[in-house]
Order: structure tokens, then C-alpha cells, then sequence
């Protein structure tokens, strides 16, 4: 998977925003955003090939059999799963890619593709999670409190990634993902050889 382009993996807790942030980061940046395949219905205002490609259980498990995923995993009883084929073409090209995937799917890339960029998005505080998503108004009593008990568990997986940034204000987010990006450009090994050709 050697490539140009630069592989971001942003992951997080329900409710952290990662989704917002990722939005707002393409909108100044020259980023392609990876849409992900799901076997979970689409909430209100989701766009089909916008926020998921939607797709029946059956039809995920039979691309599985047939490799077409980069990852996939199992969450709250639904599959994800990231194309594989447009990822790799659009890093050969040079393009940097973001992949907004769950930890169970962020940590099976990090075990292949060592070289990726992996970013924790952090709520600010465990109440003001609590607080997102209580307000999506999709969560029965039962669904949130297990949501809650896995952003706890979630949360310890931050230190598996190389970066963590706090969601308070989703421009400073912005910001210090920018920042990340362009420090990682320069780092010595990946511009070792433009280095070398100029002197």
C-alpha cells in the first residue's frame, strides 16, 4: 500500500463529533473523505453515498468473501466496512484521504498500514457526550446507557492512537487536525529523497 498520499484514520466515541469535524476539515481542505458501506439503517437527513452507502446484511457479507473492504467491523449489532478500492487509487494519486472509522476497524488498519496518520477525536467531557447524544433524540433509555458504557471502554483506546484532539469548538478541532497534517509532511523520512535532490 506504499503511496503519495497521506492516510488520516479519525476515530472517537459516539457522539464526539467526527463526523462534524470531518465535514468542516474537507470544506477548507484539499482531502478526499472516504464514505464508508453500512448494513444499519440511515437516520434523519443521511444521504445515501453521502454520509454511508446503505446496504442489506447479505450484500456486505458476500463483499467480505470477496475482499472488497480495506476494514470492516461489527458495531451495536451493525456492519462497517471501508472500500478498498477507491482508497488505494485516490493515495497512489497523491490525494491525503480521511477515513472516519471505528476503533475495532481504525486499529486492523494501523496492524497493515503502519504509516497512517490515527487521530482520537475526545468529547470535552463525558457529560457533554452524554448531553450530544441524548440530543440526536434517536437514543431510547437502554440504547444510550450502553452507548455511554462504550464511550468509557472507547475512550482507553486513545493512547493506541498518535494523535488526540478535544472537540470543544469544532474550528480549533479543525485547526490542530491542520496543523497534525502539515507536520507530518515533514517529516524527514517522507521527504527524504526531495531532501536529498537539492543538495
Amino acid at each position: 500500500m506504499g503511496s503519495k498520499g497521506q492516510l488520516l484514520v479519525i476515530s472517537g466515541p459516539s457522539g464526539a463529533g467526527k463526523g462534524t469535524v470531518c465535514k468542516a476539515l474537507i470544506e477548507k481542505s484539499p482531502i478526499w473523505i472516504s464514505t464508508s458501506c453500512t448494513t444499519r439503517k440511515p437516520r434523519e437527513g443521511e444521504v445515501e453515498g453521502v454520509n454511508y452507502f446503505f446496504i442489506e446484511r447479505d450484500e456486505f457479507l458476500n463483499r467480505i468473501d470477496k475482499e472488497d473492504f480495506l476494514e470492516y467491523a461489527e458495531v451495536y449489532g451493525n456492519f462497517y466496512g471501508t472500500p478498498k478500492s477507491e482508497v488505494l487509487k485516490m493515495l497512489e494519486e497523491g490525494k491525503d484521504v480521511i477515513l472516519e472509522i471505528d476503533i475495532q476497524g481504525a486499529l486492523k488498519i494501523k496492524s497493515s498500514y503502519p504509516k497512517g496518520i490515527f487521530i482520537f477525536i475526545m468529547p470535552p467531557s463525558m457529560e457533554e457526550l452524554r448531553n450530544r447524544i441524548t440530543n440526536r433524540g434517536s437514543e431510547t433509555p437502554e440504547s444510550l446507557k450502553t452507548r455511554m458504557e462504550c464511550a468509557y471502554d472507547e475512550i482507553s483506546f486513545a493512547s493506541k492512537y498518535d494523535y488526540a484532539v478535544v472537540n470543544d469548538k469544532v474550528e480549533d478541532a479543525v485547526k490542530k487536525i491542520e496543523s497534525i497534517i502539515v507536520a507530518e509532511k515533514c517529516r524527514v523520512f517522507k521527504i527524504k529523497d526531495e531532501l536529498l535532490g537539492r543538495f
